[in-house]
Protein backbone atom coordinates (compact mmCIF):
# COMPACT_ATOMS: atom_id res chain seq x y z
CA UNK A 1 0.00 0.00 0.00
CA UNK A 2 1.37 3.40 -1.00
CA UNK A 3 0.25 5.71 1.81
CA UNK A 4 1.65 8.71 -0.10
CA UNK A 5 -1.41 8.55 -2.30
CA UNK A 6 -3.65 10.07 0.33
CA UNK A 7 -4.76 10.71 3.88
CA UNK A 8 -7.73 9.50 5.84
CA UNK A 9 -10.47 11.65 4.43
CA UNK A 10 -13.83 11.37 6.12
CA UNK A 11 -16.73 12.83 4.17
CA UNK A 12 -20.20 13.53 5.48
CA UNK A 13 -21.41 10.12 4.36
CA UNK A 14 -18.50 8.36 6.11
CA UNK A 15 -18.24 6.12 3.06
CA UNK A 16 -16.51 8.07 0.30
CA UNK A 17 -13.01 9.45 0.25
CA UNK A 18 -13.58 12.53 -1.86
CA UNK A 19 -16.63 14.47 -3.06
CA UNK A 20 -17.42 13.65 -6.67
CA UNK A 21 -19.85 15.71 -8.69
CA UNK A 22 -21.98 17.38 -6.05
CA UNK A 23 -20.27 20.74 -6.51
CA UNK A 24 -19.25 20.41 -10.14
CA UNK A 25 -21.67 23.05 -11.39
CA UNK A 26 -20.09 25.89 -9.40
CA UNK A 27 -16.49 24.85 -9.92
CA UNK A 28 -14.19 27.83 -9.92
CA UNK A 29 -16.80 30.28 -8.65
CA UNK A 30 -16.36 29.90 -4.90
CA UNK A 31 -13.94 32.78 -4.55
CA UNK A 32 -16.30 35.25 -6.25
CA UNK A 33 -18.61 35.25 -3.25
CA UNK A 34 -17.89 33.76 0.17
CA UNK A 35 -19.79 30.58 0.91
CA UNK A 36 -19.74 27.82 3.51
CA UNK A 37 -20.97 25.25 0.99
CA UNK A 38 -17.82 23.95 -0.65
CA UNK A 39 -16.26 20.48 -0.75
CA UNK A 40 -13.35 21.73 1.35
CA UNK A 41 -15.62 23.30 3.97
CA UNK A 42 -17.61 20.06 4.13
CA UNK A 43 -14.42 18.09 4.70
CA UNK A 44 -13.28 20.40 7.48
CA UNK A 45 -16.68 20.30 9.18
CA UNK A 46 -16.80 16.50 9.02
CA UNK A 47 -13.31 16.09 10.40
CA UNK A 48 -14.16 18.57 13.15
CA UNK A 49 -17.26 16.57 13.99
CA UNK A 50 -15.61 13.15 14.16
CA UNK A 51 -12.37 14.22 15.79
CA UNK A 52 -14.02 16.35 18.47
CA UNK A 53 -16.56 13.58 19.08
CA UNK A 54 -13.63 11.23 19.63
CA UNK A 55 -12.20 13.55 22.33
CA UNK A 56 -15.60 14.07 23.95
CA UNK A 57 -16.47 10.37 24.08
CA UNK A 58 -12.96 9.39 25.17
CA UNK A 59 -13.07 11.73 28.18
CA UNK A 60 -16.54 10.57 29.19
CA UNK A 61 -15.68 6.89 28.73
CA UNK A 62 -12.57 7.23 30.88
CA UNK A 63 -14.69 8.79 33.63
CA UNK A 64 -17.28 6.05 33.35
CA UNK A 65 -14.49 3.51 33.68
CA UNK A 66 -13.17 5.17 36.82
CA UNK A 67 -16.67 5.16 38.33
CA UNK A 68 -17.37 1.57 37.37
CA UNK A 69 -20.59 2.97 35.90
CA UNK A 70 -23.26 0.70 34.48
CA UNK A 71 -23.22 2.59 31.19
CA UNK A 72 -19.45 2.21 30.71
CA UNK A 73 -19.83 -0.48 28.05
CA UNK A 74 -22.34 1.61 26.09
CA UNK A 75 -20.10 4.67 26.29
CA UNK A 76 -17.12 2.61 25.13
CA UNK A 77 -19.32 1.20 22.37
CA UNK A 78 -20.13 4.72 21.14
CA UNK A 79 -16.42 5.52 21.09
CA UNK A 80 -15.79 2.33 19.10
CA UNK A 81 -18.50 3.29 16.63
CA UNK A 82 -16.61 6.52 16.02
CA UNK A 83 -13.53 4.44 15.19
CA UNK A 84 -15.50 2.06 13.00
CA UNK A 85 -16.96 4.93 10.98
CA UNK A 86 -13.44 6.07 10.17
CA UNK A 87 -12.26 2.53 9.49
CA UNK A 88 -15.15 1.85 7.13
CA UNK A 89 -14.32 4.96 5.12
CA UNK A 90 -10.66 3.98 4.82
CA UNK A 91 -11.55 0.40 3.84
CA UNK A 92 -13.99 1.56 1.18
CA UNK A 93 -11.19 3.51 -0.51
CA UNK A 94 -7.93 1.71 0.24
CA UNK A 95 -9.20 -1.81 0.79
CA UNK A 96 -9.52 -4.09 3.78
CA UNK A 97 -5.80 -4.26 4.47
CA UNK A 98 -5.44 -0.50 4.77
CA UNK A 99 -8.59 -0.28 6.83
CA UNK A 100 -7.25 -2.90 9.19
CA UNK A 101 -3.97 -0.99 9.56
CA UNK A 102 -5.78 2.23 10.37
CA UNK A 103 -8.08 0.47 12.81
CA UNK A 104 -5.09 -1.02 14.58
CA UNK A 105 -3.29 2.31 14.99
CA UNK A 106 -6.38 4.22 16.12
CA UNK A 107 -7.74 1.47 18.38
CA UNK A 108 -4.34 0.98 20.00
CA UNK A 109 -4.13 4.53 21.24
CA UNK A 110 -7.65 4.29 22.69
CA UNK A 111 -6.57 1.05 24.35
CA UNK A 112 -3.58 2.77 25.94
CA UNK A 113 -5.92 5.30 27.55
CA UNK A 114 -8.03 2.42 28.85
CA UNK A 115 -4.88 0.83 30.26
CA UNK A 116 -4.16 4.07 32.10
CA UNK A 117 -7.67 4.07 33.57
CA UNK A 118 -7.33 0.49 34.75
CA UNK A 119 -3.89 1.14 36.24
CA UNK A 120 -5.25 4.16 38.08
CA UNK A 121 -8.04 2.07 39.56
CA UNK A 122 -5.59 -0.55 40.80
CA UNK A 123 -3.11 2.11 41.97
CA UNK A 124 -0.42 0.52 39.82
CA UNK A 125 2.07 3.29 39.09
CA UNK A 126 4.24 1.02 36.97
CA UNK A 127 1.31 0.11 34.73
CA UNK A 128 0.33 3.79 34.44
CA UNK A 129 3.82 4.65 33.24
CA UNK A 130 3.74 1.77 30.78
CA UNK A 131 0.50 3.15 29.32
CA UNK A 132 2.10 6.58 28.98
CA UNK A 133 5.16 5.03 27.33
CA UNK A 134 2.88 3.26 24.86
CA UNK A 135 1.15 6.54 24.07
CA UNK A 136 4.58 8.06 23.48
CA UNK A 137 5.31 5.35 20.94
CA UNK A 138 1.94 5.82 19.29
CA UNK A 139 2.57 9.55 19.02
CA UNK A 140 5.82 9.01 17.13
CA UNK A 141 4.40 6.30 14.85
CA UNK A 142 1.23 8.13 13.94
CA UNK A 143 2.96 11.46 13.29
CA UNK A 144 5.38 9.81 10.84
CA UNK A 145 2.48 8.05 9.17
CA UNK A 146 0.63 11.34 8.63
CA UNK A 147 3.72 13.13 7.40
CA UNK A 148 4.21 10.47 4.74
CA UNK A 149 0.52 10.34 3.84
CA UNK A 150 0.32 14.09 3.21
CA UNK A 151 3.55 14.25 1.24
CA UNK A 152 5.17 16.14 4.12
CA UNK A 153 2.56 18.87 4.06
CA UNK A 154 2.17 18.00 7.73
CA UNK A 155 5.51 17.60 9.49
CA UNK A 156 6.10 14.83 12.00
CA UNK A 157 7.91 17.07 14.46
CA UNK A 158 4.97 19.46 14.74
CA UNK A 159 2.46 16.63 14.66
CA UNK A 160 4.06 15.00 17.71
CA UNK A 161 3.60 18.23 19.65
CA UNK A 162 -0.06 18.32 18.78
CA UNK A 163 -0.52 14.65 19.62
CA UNK A 164 1.14 15.26 22.97
CA UNK A 165 -1.36 18.04 23.64
CA UNK A 166 -4.18 15.59 22.95
CA UNK A 167 -2.65 13.05 25.33
CA UNK A 168 -2.07 15.66 28.03
CA UNK A 169 -5.63 16.96 27.77
CA UNK A 170 -7.29 13.56 28.07
CA UNK A 171 -4.95 12.29 30.81
CA UNK A 172 -5.14 15.64 32.61
CA UNK A 173 -8.94 15.69 32.57
CA UNK A 174 -9.07 12.13 33.87
CA UNK A 175 -6.47 12.72 36.60
CA UNK A 176 -8.30 15.86 37.73
CA UNK A 177 -11.56 13.96 37.84
CA UNK A 178 -10.08 11.16 39.94
CA UNK A 179 -8.52 13.75 42.28
CA UNK A 180 -11.92 15.38 42.77
CA UNK A 181 -10.95 18.61 41.01
CA UNK A 182 -14.03 18.55 38.82
CA UNK A 183 -13.83 22.15 37.70
CA UNK A 184 -10.37 21.56 36.25
CA UNK A 185 -11.47 18.25 34.75
CA UNK A 186 -14.24 19.89 32.74
CA UNK A 187 -12.02 22.80 31.73
CA UNK A 188 -9.55 20.29 30.27
CA UNK A 189 -12.35 18.41 28.54
CA UNK A 190 -13.41 21.63 26.83
CA UNK A 191 -9.80 22.24 25.81
CA UNK A 192 -9.60 18.73 24.35
CA UNK A 193 -12.76 19.25 22.30
CA UNK A 194 -11.61 22.63 21.02
CA UNK A 195 -8.14 21.29 20.21
CA UNK A 196 -9.55 18.69 17.83
CA UNK A 197 -11.16 21.40 15.74
CA UNK A 198 -7.66 22.81 15.30
CA UNK A 199 -6.65 19.33 14.17
CA UNK A 200 -9.45 19.32 11.60
CA UNK A 201 -8.34 22.73 10.36
CA UNK A 202 -4.77 21.54 9.73
CA UNK A 203 -5.76 18.17 8.26
CA UNK A 204 -8.33 19.56 5.88
CA UNK A 205 -5.99 22.31 4.72
CA UNK A 206 -3.27 19.78 3.94
CA UNK A 207 -5.68 17.42 2.18
CA UNK A 208 -7.21 20.08 -0.06
CA UNK A 209 -3.74 21.35 -0.94
CA UNK A 210 -2.69 17.81 -1.79
CA UNK A 211 -5.74 16.99 -3.92
CA UNK A 212 -7.03 20.35 -5.24
CA UNK A 213 -8.85 18.80 -8.20
CA UNK A 214 -10.80 16.53 -5.87
CA UNK A 215 -12.14 19.54 -4.02
CA UNK A 216 -12.81 21.77 -7.01
CA UNK A 217 -9.89 24.00 -6.01
CA UNK A 218 -11.73 25.19 -2.91
CA UNK A 219 -9.94 25.90 0.36
CA UNK A 220 -10.60 24.51 3.81
CA UNK A 221 -9.45 27.64 5.62
CA UNK A 222 -11.47 30.73 4.72
CA UNK A 223 -13.33 33.27 6.86
CA UNK A 224 -16.61 31.58 5.92
CA UNK A 225 -15.42 28.06 6.77
CA UNK A 226 -13.88 29.41 10.00
CA UNK A 227 -17.33 30.64 10.97
CA UNK A 228 -19.00 27.35 10.07
CA UNK A 229 -16.37 25.34 11.94
CA UNK A 230 -16.61 27.43 15.06
CA UNK A 231 -20.39 27.36 15.19
CA UNK A 232 -20.18 23.59 14.80
CA UNK A 233 -17.71 23.48 17.67
CA UNK A 234 -19.76 25.63 20.06
CA UNK A 235 -23.13 24.09 19.23
CA UNK A 236 -21.96 20.49 19.44
CA UNK A 237 -20.15 21.28 22.69
CA UNK A 238 -23.41 22.67 24.04
CA UNK A 239 -25.21 19.43 23.16
CA UNK A 240 -22.47 17.21 24.58
CA UNK A 241 -22.16 19.07 27.86
CA UNK A 242 -25.94 19.34 28.22
CA UNK A 243 -26.34 15.57 27.97
CA UNK A 244 -23.64 14.81 30.54
CA UNK A 245 -25.01 17.47 32.89
CA UNK A 246 -28.47 15.90 32.69
CA UNK A 247 -26.99 12.49 33.50
CA UNK A 248 -25.05 13.93 36.43
CA UNK A 249 -28.18 15.68 37.66
CA UNK A 250 -30.36 12.57 37.82
CA UNK A 251 -27.51 10.57 39.37
CA UNK A 252 -26.76 13.21 41.99
CA UNK A 253 -23.10 13.01 40.94
CA UNK A 254 -20.43 14.97 42.79
CA UNK A 255 -19.36 16.57 39.52
CA UNK A 256 -22.81 17.89 38.64
CA UNK A 257 -22.00 21.48 39.57
CA UNK A 258 -18.77 21.42 37.56
CA UNK A 259 -20.49 20.02 34.48
CA UNK A 260 -23.23 22.63 34.79
CA UNK A 261 -20.57 25.31 35.16
CA UNK A 262 -18.84 24.12 31.97
CA UNK A 263 -22.17 24.31 30.16
CA UNK A 264 -22.74 27.81 31.53
CA UNK A 265 -19.31 28.94 30.32
CA UNK A 266 -20.38 28.02 26.81
CA UNK A 267 -23.37 30.35 27.27
CA UNK A 268 -21.36 33.08 29.00
CA UNK A 269 -18.85 33.30 26.17
CA UNK A 270 -21.67 34.03 23.74
CA UNK A 271 -23.40 36.43 26.13
CA UNK A 272 -20.26 38.49 26.77
CA UNK A 273 -19.59 38.79 23.06
CA UNK A 274 -23.15 39.85 22.28
CA UNK A 275 -23.06 42.43 25.09
CA UNK A 276 -19.89 43.89 23.61
CA UNK A 277 -21.72 44.52 20.32
CA UNK A 278 -25.34 45.18 21.28
CA UNK A 279 -24.90 46.43 24.84
CA UNK A 280 -25.83 45.01 28.21
CA UNK A 281 -29.58 45.00 27.61
CA UNK A 282 -29.30 42.89 24.47
CA UNK A 283 -26.77 40.64 26.17
CA UNK A 284 -29.17 40.08 29.04
CA UNK A 285 -31.97 39.25 26.62
CA UNK A 286 -29.85 36.72 24.81
CA UNK A 287 -28.64 35.18 28.07
CA UNK A 288 -32.21 34.94 29.27
CA UNK A 289 -33.33 33.19 26.09
CA UNK A 290 -30.41 30.75 25.85
CA UNK A 291 -30.13 30.04 29.57
CA UNK A 292 -33.88 29.60 29.72
CA UNK A 293 -33.90 26.59 27.44
CA UNK A 294 -31.04 25.04 29.42
CA UNK A 295 -33.08 25.65 32.55
CA UNK A 296 -36.05 23.89 30.97
CA UNK A 297 -33.91 20.79 30.49
CA UNK A 298 -32.83 21.00 34.14
CA UNK A 299 -36.49 21.25 35.15
CA UNK A 300 -37.19 18.12 33.15
CA UNK A 301 -34.43 16.31 35.00
CA UNK A 302 -35.74 17.47 38.36
CA UNK A 303 -39.29 16.44 37.47
CA UNK A 304 -38.03 13.02 36.40
CA UNK A 305 -36.27 12.56 39.71
CA UNK A 306 -39.44 13.57 41.55
CA UNK A 307 -41.58 11.32 39.31
CA UNK A 308 -43.76 14.37 38.61
CA UNK A 309 -45.34 13.84 35.20
CA UNK A 310 -47.12 17.20 35.27
CA UNK A 311 -43.84 19.03 35.88
CA UNK A 312 -42.19 17.08 33.07
CA UNK A 313 -44.95 18.12 30.68
CA UNK A 314 -44.60 21.72 31.83
CA UNK A 315 -40.87 21.66 31.05
CA UNK A 316 -41.57 20.29 27.57
CA UNK A 317 -44.16 23.01 26.97
CA UNK A 318 -41.61 25.63 27.98
CA UNK A 319 -39.14 24.15 25.49
CA UNK A 320 -41.81 24.32 22.81
CA UNK A 321 -42.32 28.01 23.53
CA UNK A 322 -38.57 28.57 23.46
CA UNK A 323 -38.11 27.04 20.03
CA UNK A 324 -40.91 29.19 18.62
CA UNK A 325 -39.48 32.40 20.11
CA UNK A 326 -35.88 31.66 19.19
CA UNK A 327 -36.80 30.64 15.65
CA UNK A 328 -38.63 33.91 15.14
CA UNK A 329 -35.68 35.82 16.55
CA UNK A 330 -33.25 34.19 14.10
CA UNK A 331 -35.55 34.72 11.12
CA UNK A 332 -35.71 38.42 11.95
CA UNK A 333 -31.97 38.74 12.53
CA UNK A 334 -31.12 37.09 9.20
CA UNK A 335 -33.78 39.09 7.34
CA UNK A 336 -35.68 35.98 6.35
CA UNK A 337 -32.71 33.96 5.13
CA UNK A 338 -33.53 31.44 7.83
CA UNK A 339 -37.22 30.54 8.06
CA UNK A 340 -38.77 30.23 11.50
CA UNK A 341 -40.79 27.12 10.64
CA UNK A 342 -37.71 25.22 9.46
CA UNK A 343 -35.71 26.47 12.42
CA UNK A 344 -38.43 25.37 14.82
CA UNK A 345 -38.38 21.90 13.28
CA UNK A 346 -34.62 21.66 13.76
CA UNK A 347 -34.86 22.88 17.35
CA UNK A 348 -37.49 20.24 18.01
CA UNK A 349 -35.04 17.59 16.82
CA UNK A 350 -32.50 18.97 19.30
CA UNK A 351 -35.06 18.79 22.11
CA UNK A 352 -36.13 15.27 21.13
CA UNK A 353 -32.55 14.03 21.00
CA UNK A 354 -31.54 15.39 24.40
CA UNK A 355 -34.76 14.31 26.10
CA UNK A 356 -34.61 10.94 24.34
CA UNK A 357 -31.01 10.33 25.41
CA UNK A 358 -31.89 11.27 28.99
CA UNK A 359 -35.05 9.12 29.11
CA UNK A 360 -33.16 6.13 27.73
CA UNK A 361 -30.43 6.68 30.30
CA UNK A 362 -32.88 6.79 33.20
CA UNK A 363 -34.58 3.64 31.83
CA UNK A 364 -31.16 1.98 31.75
CA UNK A 365 -31.33 1.46 28.00
CA UNK A 366 -27.76 2.67 27.64
CA UNK A 367 -27.23 1.60 24.05
CA UNK A 368 -30.21 3.71 22.96
CA UNK A 369 -29.01 6.55 25.17
CA UNK A 370 -25.61 6.73 23.50
CA UNK A 371 -27.12 6.35 20.06
CA UNK A 372 -29.11 9.49 20.85
CA UNK A 373 -26.00 11.15 22.28
CA UNK A 374 -24.18 10.67 18.99
CA UNK A 375 -27.19 11.82 16.98
CA UNK A 376 -27.51 14.99 19.05
CA UNK A 377 -23.81 15.79 18.75
CA UNK A 378 -23.85 15.28 14.98
CA UNK A 379 -27.12 17.18 14.52
CA UNK A 380 -25.63 20.45 15.72
CA UNK A 381 -23.42 20.67 12.66
CA UNK A 382 -26.55 21.17 10.55
CA UNK A 383 -27.65 24.43 12.22
CA UNK A 384 -24.00 25.49 12.20
CA UNK A 385 -23.99 25.15 8.43
CA UNK A 386 -27.33 26.90 8.07
CA UNK A 387 -26.49 29.80 10.37
CA UNK A 388 -23.05 30.38 8.91
CA UNK A 389 -24.49 30.20 5.40
CA UNK A 390 -27.09 32.82 6.24
CA UNK A 391 -24.54 35.13 7.84
CA UNK A 392 -22.10 34.95 4.92
CA UNK A 393 -24.89 35.51 2.40
CA UNK A 394 -26.19 38.47 4.38
CA UNK A 395 -22.78 40.12 4.82
CA UNK A 396 -20.47 38.83 2.07
CA UNK A 397 -17.99 41.68 2.53
CA UNK A 398 -17.36 40.52 6.09
CA UNK A 399 -16.13 37.17 4.79
CA UNK A 400 -13.95 38.16 1.86
CA UNK A 401 -11.16 35.70 1.15
CA UNK A 402 -8.07 36.21 3.28
CA UNK A 403 -5.87 33.17 2.96
CA UNK A 404 -2.59 32.33 4.72
CA UNK A 405 0.45 32.23 2.46
CA UNK A 406 2.03 29.17 4.06
CA UNK A 407 0.76 25.63 4.44
CA UNK A 408 0.33 24.74 8.12
CA UNK A 409 2.96 22.21 9.16
CA UNK A 410 0.82 20.50 11.75
CA UNK A 411 -2.58 18.94 11.64
CA UNK A 412 -2.67 18.52 15.40
CA UNK A 413 -2.83 22.07 16.66
CA UNK A 414 0.75 21.97 17.85
CA UNK A 415 1.29 25.70 18.24
CA UNK A 416 -0.81 28.54 19.54
CA UNK A 417 -0.74 30.29 16.17
CA UNK A 418 -2.49 27.35 14.57
CA UNK A 419 -5.36 27.21 17.04
CA UNK A 420 -8.79 28.77 16.50
CA UNK A 421 -9.25 30.99 19.57
CA UNK A 422 -12.92 31.08 20.47
CA UNK A 423 -12.69 34.76 21.29
CA UNK A 424 -11.42 35.57 17.79
CA UNK A 425 -14.09 33.52 16.09
CA UNK A 426 -16.85 34.94 18.24
CA UNK A 427 -15.65 38.40 17.32
CA UNK A 428 -15.92 37.41 13.66
CA UNK A 429 -19.40 36.00 14.18
CA UNK A 430 -20.58 39.07 15.96
CA UNK A 431 -18.96 41.37 13.45
CA UNK A 432 -21.22 39.83 10.85
CA UNK A 433 -24.19 40.14 13.12
CA UNK A 434 -23.41 43.76 14.02
CA UNK A 435 -25.03 45.01 10.85
CA UNK A 436 -28.30 43.47 12.04
CA UNK A 437 -28.09 45.52 15.21
CA UNK A 438 -30.98 47.80 14.33
CA UNK A 439 -33.22 44.89 13.36
CA UNK A 440 -32.34 42.89 16.44
CA UNK A 441 -32.68 45.85 18.79
CA UNK A 442 -36.14 46.47 17.40
CA UNK A 443 -36.99 42.83 17.97
CA UNK A 444 -35.70 42.98 21.54
CA UNK A 445 -37.53 46.22 22.25
CA UNK A 446 -40.74 44.75 20.86
CA UNK A 447 -40.38 41.69 23.12
CA UNK A 448 -39.52 43.74 26.21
Amino acid sequence: MDWKKGLLIVPLSFSLLMPTGAFADDHGNHEDKPTVETPAADLRATLGHLLSEHAYLAVETMRKGAEGAEDFEASAGALSENTEALTGAISSVYGEEAGAQFNQIWSDHIGFFVDYVKATGSEDEEAKQEALNNLEGYKEEFSKFLETATGERLEAESLTKGLQMHINQLIGSFDSYVAGDYEKAYAQEREAIAHMHGVAKGFSSAITDQFPEKFNDTKAVTPASDLRATLGHLLSEHAGLAMMTMQNGIDGSDDFEASAQALNKNTEALTAAISSVYGEEAGMKFNEMWSGHIGNFVEYVQATGAEDEAAKEKALEALDNYRADFSSFLETATEGRLKSDALAEGLQMHVNQLVGAFDSYTNEDYDAAYDAVREAYAHMYKPAKGLSGAFTDQFPDKFAMSMPTDMPKTGMGGTAEQQMPIEWILAAVLATMAATGVVVRRKLQKDS
